[in-house]
């Protein structure tokens, strides 16, 4: 069973493994978790994953960080830690549960970087991000977004980039204590339209674009709204900037240094024990050169 509780597709090969896609495409394959402390990138916490995204290995990662450092005689060490993890892992969900830990968390959103300053005054940004989206989309035009359709707040009509009026679906759509209003195009206006393609990811059968806008927060506040304001304060960058620096360079000597690219075995239990060996070394090669 997935985490929304519903049967996933098994791999009869291996059916304790999952589909992912990478930057190689999809296969077949685990998770690699790891948790380490940022002054000596010893390992604390490391587990294999059969799941397609991370955010559903967090919890019971810091469940197991949590009982190591009990074991160590540590108890006490979440009440003055800082624990960063990147946007893989955040969702209104694992917030949540960060919020019960006593860990002082910062954990980036997909849109944390283009929130920065520094990116919206740069030079180079805007054209390296593009290459990267050709390169992803294979040469295919940018798709719009909400940002190029027109809305007025005050009449609640939009207008979309082809000059096309849409009619309002509904003005009270609640999500993560955020209200939204919601537009969609005709379609008989957007089966002929000549910007489709920029517009929609395939031609339109029975509805046409959607797109919706922020009219107003509810009184309960987000995880996730705390969180942005949080990590796009000068301290929540500069703390979450150490999270490159702490975690990579182990990812960087395992799978480079050590050669564990990809793992050679079948099984939750096997993949998990090849994962928590290679940390073992890790941790071993880490301890060794603290004594020179």
């Amino acid at each position: 069973m997935g985490s929304q509780g519903k049967p996933v597709k098994s791999n009869i090969t291996d059916p304790d493994s999952a589909k992912m896609t990478t930057s190689k495409g999809t296969i077949q394959g685990y998770n690699g978790i790891a948790i380490n402390d940022d002054k000596h990138q010893i390992i604390l916490q490391a587990q294999t994953w059969g799941s397609v995204g991370e955010q559903q290995t967090l919890k019971p990662a810091v469940e197991q960080l949590k009982q190591q450092l009990k074991n160590l005689g540590t108890p006490d060490s979440f009440s003055s830690a800082k624990f960063t993890a990147n946007s893989g892992f955040h969702s209104e969900v694992n917030l949540a549960y960060m919020a019960t830990t006593g860990l002082d968390s910062y954990m980036a959103d997909n849109a944390f970087r283009s929130r920065n300053p520094l990116f919206q005054v740069s030079e180079t940004y805007p054209i390296e991000k593009e290459k990267r989206r050709l390169k992803r989309s294979k040469g295919k035009p940018r798709q719009f977004t909400q940002d190029d359709f027109n809305f007025d707040p005050v009449s609640n009509h939009c207008i979309c980039p082809a000059g096309k009026t849409l009619w309002r679906q509904s003005t009270s759509i609640i999500a993560q204590g955020k209200s939204y209003i919601r537009f969609t195009g005709y379609l008989k206006d957007c089966r002929v339209c000549p910007l489709q393609k920029q517009c929609m990811r395939k031609p339109p059968k029975s509805t046409g674009r959607q797109v919706q806008f922020l009219t107003n927060k509810v009184q309960n506040v987000s995880h996730s709204d705390r969180m942005k304001i949080k990590i796009d304060s000068p301290i929540g960058r500069r703390q979450y900037s150490k999270r490159l620096s702490a975690i990579e360079p182990v990812f960087g000597n395992i799978t480079v240094n050590k050669g564990m690219n990809k793992f050679t075995l079948r099984g939750q239990e096997k993949v998990n024990a090849q994962w928590q060996m290679y940390c073992l070394v890790h941790n071993i090669e880490k301890l060794r050169n603290s004594l020179h």
